[in-house]
């Protein structure tokens, strides 16, 4: 089996980066990097800055532009979809011309992951999201997850689930995110072998999942069975979902699992030695930021009139260099309370995290995103990017896998 890759909503190049590394002869055919409302498409242009552009199977190239607008079938053919998609929300309908036919919010992105599904049937998935995508919307918890669990079940895939902790796995940053793993149940070897395991076995140890993350314990097991009318599901479906989770034939399995730890990056080794003067807080900031990072109790009222309080705990201020670094927003180096403030290792005096430094905390190169583009959107690029050696575990479970395949 060619181990060839397509990367959806690549941003400047985690999933390809981390794979990469194995140095074990992955090619990425085809991307998709667009981000919309912007004049200047700065992740893609850092993208093929490092890796080049990708033409279609016309010679065409439409890497950057509007995933929604290109023809999926003219993706070339690849062993392994991954991509890392926003969080939104997956209710569907149907649609006007016919009750079989789906219709859900125009730009919400899952649908063109799904489309490129059936348009190309790849043997392998690798997707990335937040935490909280098991849980949403509030409304009708899990229905969203389920959403997407029904859609690869219909489209005969098998899928495994976990929330992870790249700061527990010997990363410098503290960044839960769900990592999805789907595989053809007839169309691989790995789907044909996966029958014969049970559900706990392979969520603990036997799956791709636990191979690359380990498990210390495991919770009580919960099941349940979800139907491959997506419709349905969207209207009716609601499931407490846990970290863990395997799913097959509809049949859902999900644990809560407590992770293997192993020793993590602190903030402190990945700070530079020097910093430009423009890091450094101004004393005249000193006040906001304290403001900022300290807790407070706040008397609001609501649109309908309840008054309540507002209240939150503090914040480390500076964050502690024995620690990993807290998890990383698109608003990094902003004056707001999700700043990393360390101080600096030269001066002692605080100071922002550099966009090397915020770099480090994904586990890209140094100066990857010294590409021409500003530093705010350095910063931005990185809070929207994962933690690339999370990728490269994962990386290294599917060349068995792919090894196994005929």
């Amino acid at each position: 089996m060619n181990k060839t890759i397509c990367e959806l909503f690549a941003g400047v190049g985690g999933f390809r980066l981390g794979f990469d590394r194995l140095a074990s002869n992955w090619q990425t055919v085809w991307f998709s990097q667009w981000e919309p409302g912007k004049k200047v498409q700065w992740a893609h242009d850092c993208y093929v800055q490092h890796f080049g552009d990708s033409p279609d199977v016309n010679g065409e190239f439409h890497t950057g532009e509007d995933i929604s607008t290109v023809e999926k079938k003219n993706i070339p053919d690849h062993t392994l979809l991954v991509g890392g998609f926003p969080c939104q929300d997956y209710s569907v309908a149907h649609t006007l011309a016919s009750s079989k036919g789906i219709e859900g919010k125009k730009g919400v992105l899952w649908w063109q992951i799904r489309d490129t599904l059936i348009a190309k049937k790849p043997p392998f998935v690798l997707l990335e999201n937040v935490d909280r995508l098991l849980k949403s919307p509030a409304k009708q918890r899990g229905r969203d997850f389920g959403v997407i669990l029904a859609c690869f079940a219909e489209l005969g895939y098998s899928v495994e689930w976990r929330v992870v902790n790249a700061a527990l796995y010997g990363a410098a940053q503290r960044r839960r995110r769900t990592f999805i793993f789907a595989y053809k149940n007839e169309d691989t070897k790995y789907g044909k072998d996966m029958k014969g395991i049970s559900a706990e076995d392979i969520i603990k140890s036997q799956g791709f999942m636990a191979k690359a993350f380990s498990i210390a314990d495991t919770e009580d097991f919960k099941k349940t069975t979800i139907g491959t009318d997506i419709v349905e599901v969207s209207d009716k479906f609601s499931f407490a979902f846990e970290n863990a989770g395997y799913m097959t034939g509809g049949e859902i399995t999900t644990v809560k699992i407590k992770e293997k730890e192993e020793k993590p990056i602190t903030l402190g080794e990945i700070l530079q030695e020097e910093a430009d003067e423009k890091c450094f807080i101004p004393t005249d900031k000193m006040s906001k930021w304290s403001y900022l990072k300290g807790s407070k109790k706040i008397n609001r009222t609501a649109a309908n009139g309840h008054q309540y309080v507002f209240s939150e705990g503090p914040v480390a201020f500076p964050d502690p260099w024995d620690r990993p670094g807290r998890t990383m927003l698109t608003s990094e180096s902003t004056l707001n309370r999700s700043t990393h403030v360390v101080a600096d290792r030269k001066t002692g005096n605080l100071r922002l995290l550099t966009p090397v430094e915020a770099e480090r905390l994904q586990g890209f190169d140094d100066n990857w995103t010294n590409t021409g583009m500003p530093d705010r959107m350095r910063y931005f690029c990185m809070g929207n990017a994962l933690v690339v050696p999370m990728i490269t575990r994962m990386g290294k479970v599917l060349d068995t896998i792919i090894a196994a395949e005929k």
